[in-house]
């Protein structure tokens, strides 16, 4: 890992992590997601300027719920993935801690931040994941 990355990684944790109630970002979690950039842990980045899938996110109160894979169409409808990512929401060290479980694997990833518009995601491998709030296309 590179000094880049490593003050990229320190200042996510610190001003995004550290100056926020983790509590606060539960309500803007669910919605439709799509990736607009992502951060890999040796600091170089790639634009997503288009998507073909988005992410579907679902959490009831009791902080438990989903996230699917959807492919929106010019209709306005979506083709649904059969696959749903199970989610168990947990605070741990004043974090938000989003626990997945499939089938075939469970894994962790920390938001950093959340709002109505975007929703900072880092994984276990150091990867920040920035995603904006989808719009369908209006063809109109």
């Amino acid at each position: 890992m590179n000094l880049k990355s490593i003050y990229l990684i320190i200042f996510a944790f610190f001003f995004l992590g550290c100056s926020k109630d983790p509590n606060t970002f539960i309500p803007h979690l669910n919605g439709y997601w799509e990736i607009e950039e992502v951060t890999l842990s040796n600091g170089t980045k790639k634009a997503y300027n288009y998507n073909d899938t988005v992410d579907y996110i679902e959490i009831s109160d009791s902080l438990t719920g989903f996230r699917t894979k959807l492919k929106p169409n010019f209709s306005g409808t979506y083709k649904t993935s059969t696959v749903k990512e199970r989610i168990e929401i947990k605070i741990e060290n004043d974090s938000l801690q989003l626990m997945y479980s499939t089938p075939y694997s469970n894994w962790k990833e920390t938001v950093l931040n959340a709002n109505k518009d975007q929703l900072l995601i880092i994984n276990t491998n150091k990867d920040m994941y920035l995603y904006k709030r989808y719009e369908p296309l209006n063809l109109e």
